[in-house]
């Protein structure tokens, strides 16, 4: 009885130890989603919709969804799970022209929400329009807003994940930081 008790000891103590890292992966897994998810979900209504919804991030997790401006009806609130947070982590490539660049070479990656290219970057705020659009918050839009939205788990540098968005279409694009030899890369996904 004492054998067949230390044997389901060990394999649930080995179980426990490999389920682990499966679960912070997915929780990185599951902060992409969401963020890209509810990104597509704001450029979808606006057209839909005929009207401006309006996405701002909110460190350390937080994405909220209004119709015209930051003060308009909230719809939409989501959170990312406890461990990931919005920011860049040391060591992710931070050129837009040299190789490794950063993603769709947008920024330099000094912004954990490196939207509004157009006026030097880190904007936290984006407006999709109704012509499929994505603007910066200048006064009745103005710039096309292209950017990036960094995020990942604080100390592990290849849990780094990043979204693009092309403002002329709202294009919305995923990324996964890589190992590569002896340095790191994004990757679409």
């Amino acid at each position: 009885m004492m054998a067949v008790i230390s044997i389901i000891f060990i394999i649930t103590t080995f179980s426990v130890m490999a389920y682990q890292p499966m679960n912070k992966q997915q929780h990185v897994t599951d902060a992409y989603n969401s963020t890209l998810s509810t990104l597509r979900w704001a450029r979808d209504q606006a057209a839909a919709d005929m009207r401006i919804y309006c996405v701002t991030f909110t460190a350390p997790g937080t994405i909220t969804v209004t119709q015209n401006n930051p003060g308009g009806p909230l719809l939409v609130t989501t959170t990312l799970p406890s461990d990931i947070t919005f920011h860049v982590e040391p060591g992710v490539p931070t050129s837009p022209t040299v190789a490794p660049t950063t993603p769709d070479g947008f920024g330099t990656a000094a912004y954990a929400f490196d939207l509004d290219q157009a006026i030097g970057g880190g904007g936290a705020t984006i407006y999709f329009y109704p012509d499929g659009s994505a603007q910066d918050a200048a006064p009745n839009g103005g710039n096309i807003d292209n950017g990036v939205i960094y995020f990942g788990r604080v100390g592990d540098l290849t849990s780094s994940r990043a979204i693009t968005v092309w403002g002329s279409t709202s294009r919305l694009r995923g990324w996964r930081l890589y190992q590569n030899g002896g340095g790191v890369l994004w990757r679409q996904q």
